[in-house]
């Protein structure tokens, strides 16, 4: 019998959203149940059809015609919500900045007749370097309302990381600013922004947001200010086709250079917002918090475009969960009442670590989900969190913590555990409406449950990226490297229930004697022992077993490093994994080598174990 927990009932009368009609319709008739979705969002000329496929092309609502910000912005700010906060903002020191849906209409459309007055039109590219501020989220929205597609660089990528993704989108104007915050520290990013467009002949405007005016310095001819974007006028929304590209974000991959992921208005603006509403309960009205950044699809989908499309509140602030004290995460949620908080697994097993005492001083009863994406969320830091953020299994329990699945490429959740569904811990949960996911073999067949194989998408959903920028054949690879669909390059298991869990990246398998162990198994194990806080392992070649398994862990406060800790370490592992799953060595460290956005660099690891080149590392926090 599978472990299986069920939601508190406390928790599921506090609940408002219902999956379960919606994931049989989809079944039946997909293109029928998103025509329907879409119905409810604006377009000035409505689809009549669903999916075209014609794999490994693919679009949705091809007959449709419409801008995303009609949905986001115009439709809000002409009627009763356009009080309604819109963003609420905070900086590292917590000051705050609202801004109501009438005044981020306004803003939005004088930023885009700015651009406009730059000579961005339909289809140019705009680049943005830009802290997690308001003025990010404008310059997104601006390009959008006016049918240029914008790329965001996150604002922690050094001149040559920057210098590539202009180059390969072809930008004509980059926008950033002149600082951003980061625990307690200036970044100059125009100083960054300015050297990787120096030799850049085709980039013809720099637009600088100046929020320290103190700055003295050369600016580059091209430079243009912010606020002189404003002084143009309004410019109304211009209508594009639903299949236009929105947006392309770039994704690193293990070699080579970074892949641009195209997004389309339509079926982006659609598939995000539905689940907003669907599988995080998150309402009209609603206070939703994101801890991600505009730099990532997590903040695309869930600070800027599908909150603002499903009328929400989005509270977002600039800097670490963690800065300038640990409690401030905490404070934030309890000061604004937040409904639903929407954050990454490497932040609660950073509380973990941290002990439950940072929590104890603030009232988290205002939280009813807690979300988690961005890696596999293992077993123990969903315990802990469920017991000291949701209060518990009992009647005390006010918020559920629940795990999905997706990645850039997908632009919105693909596997979850609604929040009225059972938990797994260590399983992202069963395909959503209108997903058909499966666990195969490379033939594509499927495996049996329990059984690790390829996880696959069998037939698109409106929010899969719609190719690579300028590179077809890789794009056509993904839907052609498996014959049962897109292949994710994950490898999963399904339980009985249709519960899936994530077992890591293909390439992060261990062999060890003949035997496939997945990292994240090994990993699981680890951060299940009492001293561990959070673990990472590799495998190196060993003569007599193939690979040997080398643990990396960062100790819980109160432990300290030493053998018989060590050796304790590797006797828990074996007796919950078994002999074969064993570290033939475990290293405690300070910190594990992590992306910007949270996830573990394992072959950074294995690259200087092996001494090898890692690859690239423009996405390594610094």
């Amino acid at each position: 019998m599978t472990d299986r927990i069920p939601t508190p009932p406390s928790v599921l009368s506090r609940l408002r959203s219902d999956p379960q009609a919606d994931i049989d319709r989809a079944r039946l008739d997909p293109d029928g149940f998103w025509l329907i979705e879409a119905r409810g969002y604006e377009w000035t000329r409505e689809p009549t059809t669903g999916l075209t496929w014609d794999r490994p092309e693919h679009g949705w609502f091809a007959d449709g015609e419409t801008n995303i910000t009609l949905s986001a912005l115009d439709r809000h700010a002409r009627g009763e919500e356009r009080t309604r906060a819109a963003f609420i903002w905070l900086s590292e020191s917590e000051e705050a900045q609202v801004l109501t849906y009438g005044m981020l209409h306004e803003r939005v459309e004088r930023a885009a007749a700015g651009l406009r007055s730059l000579g961005v039109g339909v289809g140019d590219r705009v680049v943005i370097y830009m802290p997690l501020t308001p003025e990010g989220c404008v310059a997104m929205l601006a390009c959008a309302r006016i049918g240029a597609v914008h790329s965001v660089v996150y604002a922690g990528l050094g001149v040559s990381a920057l210098r590539d993704r202009i180059t390969d989108a072809g930008a004509r104007v980059v926008i950033t600013a002149d600082v951003g915050h980061r625990r307690g520290k200036l970044v100059d990013l125009y100083a960054i922004a300015a050297e990787a467009v120096a030799e850049l002949a085709e980039v013809e405007h720099l637009v600088l947001w100046e929020r320290i005016k103190t700055f003295s310095r050369e600016h580059d001819v091209r430079t243009v200010a912010w606020e002189s974007l404003f002084t143009h006028g309004r410019a109304p929304a211009v209508p594009v086709p639903a299949e236009h590209p929105l947006f392309v974000l770039y994704t690193s991959g293990s070699t080579g250079k970074p892949k641009g992921v195209v997004h389309a208005h339509g079926g982006y603006m659609v598939g995000t917002a539905y689940h907003l509403r669907a599988l995080f309960d998150v309402h009209p009205g609603d206070v939703f918090m994101c801890t991600s950044d505009i730099g990532w699809v997590v903040g695309h989908s869930y600070i800027v475009y599908g909150p603002l499309v499903a009328g929400a509140t989005v509270l977002f602030r600039e800097g670490a969960p963690d800065f300038p004290d640990p409690g401030v995460l905490w404070r934030t949620v309890e000061r604004y009442g937040v409904d639903v908080l929407f954050t990454a697994p490497t932040a609660l097993r950073l509380f973990m670590k941290l002990g439950e005492g940072v929590l104890k001083p603030c009232d988290l009863s205002s939280l009813r989900v807690i979300a988690c994406a961005g890696e596999p969320l293992n077993p123990e830091a969903w315990r802990w969190a469920q017991e000291h953020i949701g209060g518990g299994l009992g009647e005390g329990a006010h918020g559920v913590v629940i795990d999905n699945w997706w990645q850039t490429e997908l632009g919105a959740p693909t596997l979850g555990t609604h929040p009225r569904w059972p938990a797994r811990p260590g399983y992202a949960g069963r395909p959503l409406a209108g997903v058909e996911a499966d666990v195969v073999d490379e033939d594509g067949q499927p495996v049996p449950d329990g059984t690790q194989g390829h996880l696959v998408i069998r037939r698109p959903f409106p929010s899969m990226l719609r190719g690579l920028h300028g590179n077809p054949e890789k794009y056509a690879s993904l839907w052609n490297a498996n014959p049962a669909g897109y292949l994710s390059g994950d490898l999963a298991l399904r339980d009985e229930h249709g519960y899936i869990s994530i077992l890591g990246r293909a390439d992060d398998v261990l062999s060890v004697a003949g035997h496939r162990i997945g990292s994240a198994d090994v990993e699981d194990a680890l951060v299940s022992h009492p001293a561990v806080a959070e673990a990472a392992v590799i495998g190196v070649p060993d003569d007599l077993k193939g690979e040997s398994i080398v643990a990396h862990v960062i100790l819980r406060a109160g432990h300290e490093d030493s053998p018989g800790l060590c050796a304790s370490i590797t006797e828990h592992v074996r007796r919950e994994l078994g002999p074969i799953a064993a570290p033939g060595a475990v290293y405690v460290v300070p910190s594990l080598p992590k992306t910007r956005s949270g996830k573990i660099m394992r072959r950074l690891l294995r690259a200087q174990a092996l001494g090898q080149d890692p690859g690239d590392l423009t996405t390594l926090e610094g």
